[in-house]
């Protein structure tokens, strides 16, 4: 990535480093090993707290733990979940109202911006300090990076600890990659061996390759029906743009704005990028343009494409017996580098925190639940119970639910993916932007605009957006 075009987060690294070298400013005054939560909750005790979450199998596992830390602590906790966009819409309402009704909010990276701007989360460094209420046992140099330190500090404040650490990944048809058939065309096509693509280079041709019409043979079979290369998103919003922002225009060396946070979305980075991602749209299924990150992996569970990138978290729920007839069947990577950039490579995905509203009247008590959250201990027993999971420390690989042979492919993906991934850059205006670019560059891999044509489009609307800045100021 060119200094010009990446996320400004060396820099803000670089500063952060200097105030949190070792996470020590985190990590607080240490006091006896015989701290607990009971201990810490006494006074506490018989307080009532409500938590909003997104419902996702990872949220509805930890909901089954919950009642561990209300029998240890005393402390009753109200663990509401609700869909994707009910979490956004109805968390940040009460947050910009003051009502305070939730004590703490499941947020995305992508929400921080808008929200620090408006100064309606709680930091947590003063109950950081508090050697009655911090867990001296958090580790927080185990927490996965750059995830953690990108999504929960800004300046020299935190807003609580990563939480849930979605995650994108290279999804593809094992059994079509390693079929001597196909394998021996490819190679014949191609010259070098069929595999999983480690390079943007390799998807495409594999996405080309694998493009059949019906009547045609894919593996040695005859097929019924059309069968395609490659399935992406496409709808105009949930994450078709930050996908095509974080894998491919990254991945180029372009991006959104410059170093200085100006807009600068009309670039030759961006419309090769750009150019690149539309040529895949024609390898994939005729309705990708309706396709949002919940039909991608409904899609590669029903065997109509041979390669993705998704979500991590759905891939847990269709990966498995019961769920597709292709379970055990599939091979998993992490985000194809771009063989012609010589920049670092990017990956694309959502760490998330819970905040404490600015508002909550229980504090202490509601910080007390999110070290819980985010503990160890916990982490632990939320893998083992959901058979699996999303990890936010780099101890949880270790675990045996991690290391069943039969998912190895699958957690090695996630580990690549993010050792490669920061939180989302905290823009004020988010939404606004990706409200304004997202059917933009859907155009583009619909092929009613050029990428020449949607760099412009989409220049013009970030500089209507931001102004000089779309970056929040520290």
């Amino acid at each position: 990535m060119t200094k010009k075009h990446s996320f400004p987060l060396r820099k803000r690294f670089a500063r952060q480093l200097a105030t949190s070298l070792c996470s020590c400013m985190l990590l607080g005054p240490v006091v006896a090993q015989d701290w607990s939560y009971q201990t810490a909750a006494k006074p506490y005790a018989g307080t009532s707290i409500r938590v909003l979450d997104e419902i996702t199998p990872l949220q509805e596992t930890m909901k089954q733990l919950v009642p561990v830390f209300e029998k240890e602590t005393g402390i009753k906790v109200e663990y509401e979940l609700l869909g994707h966009g009910d979490v956004i819409n109805k968390g940040q309402a009460d947050l910009y109202s003051g009502r305070g009704y939730y004590d703490a909010i499941m947020l995305h990276g992508l929400q921080l911006g808008p929200l620090l701007a408006g100064k309606v989360l709680e930091p947590i460094d003063a109950y950081v300090q508090n050697a009655q209420l911090r867990n001296p046992h958090m580790d927080d140099a185990d927490f996965i990076e750059p995830a953690a330190r990108s999504l929960t500090q800004w300046g020299d404040k935190h807003y609580g600890f990563l939480t849930w650490n979605y995650n994108q990944i290279y999804w593809a048809r094992k059994d079509l990659l390693e079929n001597p058939d196909e394998q021996a065309a490819f190679k014949v096509k191609y010259g070098y061996d069929l595999a999983p693509a480690a390079t943007m280079q390799q998807l495409m041709d594999i996405a080309e390759f694998f493009t059949r019409k019906s009547g045609q043979t894919l593996a040695g079979q005859t097929l019924a029906s059309d069968f395609y290369g490659i399935v992406l998103e496409g709808i105009p919003a949930g994450t078709t743009f930050t996908t095509l922002w974080e894998n491919f225009l990254n991945n180029w060396g372009g991006g959104v704005y410059d170093a200085n946070g100006r807009p600068h979305f009309n670039t030759p980075e961006n419309i090769a990028a750009m150019t690149f991602w539309a040529k895949l749209w024609t390898f994939a299924p005729p309705g990708q343009a309706e396709y949002s990150l919940v039909d991608v992996p409904t899609v590669m569970g029903n065997g109509i494409a041979a390669q993705s990138i998704a979500w991590s978290d759905f891939v847990l729920g269709i990966d498995k017996p019961g769920a597709s007839a292709l379970s055990g069947q599939f091979v998993y990577g992490g985000i194809p580098r771009n063989a012609q950039f010589s920049g670092p490579r990017h990956a694309g995905g959502e760490p998330s925190l819970m905040a404490i509203s600015r508002a909550s009247k229980k504090k202490e008590a509601t910080f007390l639940f999110l070290q819980w959250l985010s503990d160890k201990s916990t982490q632990a027993e939320l893998i083992a119970k959901g058979a699996g999971g999303v990890p936010i420390r780099q101890s949880s690989f270790a675990l045996p639910a991690l290391q069943a042979p039969e998912k190895a492919s699958l957690y090695a993906a996630m580990k690549d993916t993010l050792a490669v991934l920061p939180a989302k850059p905290k823009l004020p205006k988010f939404f606004e932007i990706d409200n304004a670019l997202g059917p933009i560059v859907q155009q583009v891999g619909l092929g009613r605009l050029t990428p020449e044509e949607a760099a412009k489009q989409g220049q013009a609307k970030l500089e209507t957006i931001c102004g000089q800045r779309c970056t929040l100021a520290e």
